[in-house]
């Protein structure tokens, strides 16, 4: 960087943090190379050379592809968010959450944690590569398709979540199983596709497949009830007859499973009779609906516990592969897979 700006790198950290005496076009010099090179100074680095804030910073990615920070009835990521920062203030560290700290016009807070946990990371992430680039600790929860292997990370459980909702729903009676993921770009997505499709091609079924965008929520079920049964009565009507349409739907999220609910409901598909129904990821819609909605538990909780102990064994440069073990969902069977 200082050699980039032409100066020494004492006064490269003057300009950029504003101390000691740099005349202007110095300091615009130093802030236009800065730019080039997309550099950008670590507030951890430049204030406590030797010390830490004690502090981890957690990253959604889902919630940046949402309208909301607070999606109706998600109780998930309400759940980790609660026991991260408990198990944090346990070992003497607190916890904040932030939005992307990689974006133009981020807050200098959204930098300056000791060590980052990043849930459910997009291909190729650029916070990932941010972070790397800053030299700045971090685990992951899910992988960065892309870099599956370079970066800590805990859960990766996609396809243990799949069969268990799968396997439950042919023991309740299903013949006919489709899968609605999301379009998020993340191994959520993306591992339980494949999963389903292995499973789908073991027991000689052909894929029935619909991704609907996160963000849509419970508005994605007309969508996915015209995907699958057609947008006419008489379609319907025809997919259910010949079954050609699916008798059992597993839904990644929580809101979407909502969403199929009440469409079904409108239209005349009766669940679980017509249609059973369950959710990788429960909303609190689907506990109260009626029928209320199968879901599995993912154990955030756990989740939470373990990708803080490795975070703060990345900050404090300790070894962390004894803290990630694999705790396996569990399934909360409700009305919707209870056929008669």
């Amino acid at each position: 960087m200082a050699k980039a700006a032409g100066v020494s790198p004492t006064t490269v950290s003057h300009a950029l943090n504003g101390k000691g005496v740099v005349n202007r076009e110095t300091v615009a010099r130093i802030e236009a190379a800065a730019a080039e090179i997309g550099y950008h100074a670590n507030p951890i680095a430049s204030s406590l050379r030797t010390s830490s804030f004690k502090l981890i910073a957690l990253i959604f990615r889902p919630l940046n592809n949402l309208e909301t920070y607070l999606p109706e009835g998600v109780d998930y990521f309400l759940r980790l968010t609660g026991a991260a920062s408990l198990a944090a203030m346990e070992q003497g560290y607190s916890l904040m959450l932030v939005d992307d700290p990689s974006k133009p016009g981020a807050s200098l807070s959204t930098r300056a944690a000791d060590a980052y946990i990043v849930s459910e990371p997009f291909d190729n992430d650029p916070i990932l590569t941010f972070l790397t680039d800053m030299h700045i600790p971090f685990v992951t929860v899910g992988v960065d398709l892309s870099r599956s292997d370079e970066f800590p990370s805990i859960g990766g459980e996609e396809d243990a979540q799949a069969q268990i909702a799968l396997e439950h729903l042919v023991s309740a009676g299903a013949q006919r199983v489709g899968l609605v993921v999301g379009t998020d770009t993340n191994s959520w997505n993306q591992f339980s596709k494949t999963e389903y499709e292995q499973w789908c091609a073991a027991r000689s079924q052909q894929p029935m497949t619909f991704a609907a965008p996160e963000r849509d929520g419970e508005l994605a079920g007309p969508s996915i009830l015209d995907h699958f049964f057609g947008t006419t009565a008489a379609e319907q009507h025809d997919a259910i007859t010949t079954g050609t349409a699916p008798d059992a739907l597993f839904c990644l999220t929580g809101r979407h499973a909502a969403g199929v609910q009440a469409e079904a409901a409108r239209r005349g598909i009766r669940i679980p009779e017509d249609l059973m129904l369950i959710a990788a990821s429960g909303s609190v819609q689907n506990m109260t609906s009626r029928p209320a909605v199968s879901v599995l538990d993912l154990k955030p909780e756990a989740l939470a516990r373990q990708a803080v102990e490795v975070a703060i064994a990345l900050a404090e440069g300790r070894p962390y592969d004894d803290y990630i073990v694999a705790e396996p969902p569990s399934l909360i069977a409700r009305e919707s897979t209870q056929r008669r």
